[in-house]
């Protein structure tokens, strides 16, 4: 797609160029990670999680927002070894919502061993 094409082109807010793909193979390689990401356009940055609770998990980020746009049509669940990827733009704001979400359900859970309060 040409430049001209590309600036009459409106996208949604929440297209970005970082993505965030959950439901990966634990034993994938950055390489293959490239491989199936690579083919929509030049990545600058491909972040694997190796840790217990971010096995799985990876995000990928391209260096145009179109080709980003296209890699979440084309690879939202698609088949890897078995496993149907979930690849979603990144948004902090919702992150940041879910952890203060989960700060407060822990303050709350707190209080109530705190004051002896049972569960409804």
């Amino acid at each position: 797609m040409s430049a001209r094409a590309r600036a009459n082109i409106r996208l949604p807010p929440e297209v970005c160029r970082t993505l965030y793909i959950r439901s990966l193979p634990k034993k994938i390689t950055s390489e293959e990670m490239y491989d199936i990401f690579g083919k929509f356009g030049p990545i600058r940055q491909i972040r694997l999680g190796f840790a217990p609770e971010t096995k799985g998990t990876a995000f990928v980020v391209y260096d145009d927002i179109f080709d980003a746009k296209n890699a979440v049509d084309h690879l939202n669940g698609f088949n890897v070894c078995g496993r149907y990827l979930i690849v979603l733009y990144w948004q902090p704001e919702r992150m940041a919502k879910k952890k203060s979400l989960q700060a407060q359900k822990e303050e709350l859970e707190e209080l109530r061993k705190k004051l002896g309060a049972t569960k409804n």
